[in-house]
């Protein structure tokens, strides 16, 4: 083992250390998309059907349902299980990209690029917040890292590639893609063992939604008119100003910038190295084309994927000196990469503010905990048998349902246009606290204050911090 490998795995193990510190000292849930997954997980062990369709419910993905099942079986604290699994998914990721970067090109740019990634906050972000965008990205870019470590691997990459399909369709491209160049120096037999993994994606995702809904094409045709919705399609003629944009919120415009430099580097010095990385990169932005023209949500994380071999890109900028062999060009890269990467981290020190990150985590805890002291609330539980739970809009409904475990039809969102009129029986959950108002309740243009306003005959029967719960028997 080399230096370089002992240094990255110490530097992982601390990672893995002050992972298992943040876990246990910011207790996040979570989000909206993946509560769903564990509610319906559940309605699965309590053989029933999903409910995939709802007042802006999001769209099913079938691994996550399946992994909600599973933390289902762990009762309440399935929750933070999940953002357990999504931790260790995150960790698994910045191996990934340390394997990409150093299969592709050396241990200095795996290195850079990792550490890149550590820097670019979405990501992390992402991970407290449970998106199963995390654990997507995993498998892409250890497909991509196996894959740069030896040409046409077939089955391992395609298992990976698979897997990934079935928590996020751009998957399916990236495996037809990756059969066509597998498949053109395979046996046949190969051929279709390799065309059985790649369709395994689709496929069992159409029988998923087949089997709830009897139309195996629900979650493109439901998400096209969510996307439509709530505003999120992008017209084809502004996906060219787009992406650029969002590749620049996502890695920010001074890493954008090394990117660029780095991937005209590495094509016109070592084309070759640069293969699986500009492979990732340039099917991460067709996949995110492709769920645009076919009318899905078009917003940035739908280009992490693409945005992670930027970071290696941009990596060979400030480590690509590795490359050379030792002389005056090196030591002068050298010395530029060592200038330009001690101004970034002074001047990230001097203009980042922790109190932001500290406040958005602590919060989200918070509330979790305001919220479950509601809805366990002797009074709050009396009043459920007169009548369903209503809250503000979508935000709050999957947490509720989780946490009281109620059914669908128990919880409803008084946003919801088809919710009239309101229940005069029941209880109602309004948020208080301006921070918490705009977060979970006024978080949408088309809903109205009056979501927020109790109607008559419901009295105040339980206030927490952020919540308060109103009855009517």
């Amino acid at each position: 083992m080399g230096r370089a490998d002992r240094f990255a795995k110490a530097a992982f193990a601390l990672l893995c250390i002050g992972s298992l510190v943040g876990f246990l000292v910011f207790p996040t849930y979570p989000n909206y998309d993946s509560y769903y997954s564990l509610l319906w997980g559940r309605e699965v062990l309590d053989l029933q059907a999903p409910t995939f369709e709802g007042f802006r419910v999001p769209t099913e993905h079938p691994l996550a349902i399946v992994a909600g099942a599973a933390l289902s079986l762990l009762g309440e604290i399935g929750d933070r299980i999940w953002i357990a699994l999504i931790i260790a998914s995150y960790l698994w990721l910045v191996a990934g990209v340390y394997r990409l970067g150093k299969t592709a090109f050396t241990p200095l740019v795996g290195m850079i690029a990792a550490a890149l990634l550590l820097t670019r906050f979405d990501y992390a972000f992402l991970t407290a917040r449970g998106y199963i965008d995390i654990p997507y990205m995993a498998m892409v870019v250890w497909a991509a890292a196996l894959e740069a470590e030896r040409p046409r691997r077939g089955t391992s990459v395609l298992v990976l590639l698979a897997l990934a399909g079935l928590l996020r369709p751009e998957a399916w491209v990236l495996a037809a893609l990756y059969w066509c160049w597998v498949a053109w120096k395979a046996s046949w037999r190969q051929r279709v063992q390799y065309a059985v993994l790649a369709a395994a994606g689709p496929v069992l995702w159409a029988l998923t939604d087949y089997a709830v809904t009897g139309d195996p094409l629900f979650s493109l045709h439901y998400t096209s008119s969510s996307a439509e919705e709530l505003g999120r399609n992008l017209p084809i003629s502004q996906f060219g100003s787009a992406i650029p944009e969002f590749f620049a919120s996502l890695v920010k415009l001074p890493v954008f910038v090394a990117a660029v430099l780095g991937l005209a580097i590495a094509v016109l010095a070592v084309p070759r190295r640069a293969a699986a990385p500009l492979a990732l990169l340039a099917a991460g932005i067709v996949t995110f084309v492709l769920i645009g023209i076919a009318g899905a949500s078009a917003i940035e994380r739908y280009l992490a994927v693409a945005a992670v071999a930027l970071l290696v890109f941009a990596a060979v900028s400030f480590g690509g000196f590795t490359l050379l062999e030792k002389g005056a060009l090196r030591t002068g890269w050298m010395a530029a990469s060592i200038l330009v990467v001690v101004f970034g981290v002074v001047w990230t020190a001097i203009h980042i503010d922790l109190r932001r990150f500290d406040a958005e985590l602590s919060f989200r805890g918070a509330a979790h905990d305001s919220l479950v002291e509601v809805l366990r609330d002797p009074k709050v539980k009396a009043g459920l048998r007169c009548g369903p739970l209503t809250l503000p809009n979508h935000k709050l409904v999957p947490d509720s349902r989780w946490i009281a475990d109620l059914p669908y039809e128990k919880v409803r969102a008084r946003a919801d246009p088809k919710l009239k009129p309101q229940p005069r029986k029941g209880v109602g959950i309004y948020v208080t606290g301006r921070f918490a108002l705009f977060k979970h309740s006024l978080t949408s243009e088309s809903d109205s204050v009056l979501i927020q306003v109790p109607p008559r005959g419901f009295e105040r029967a339980k206030v927490t911090r952020y919540y308060t719960a109103y009855i009517a028997c």
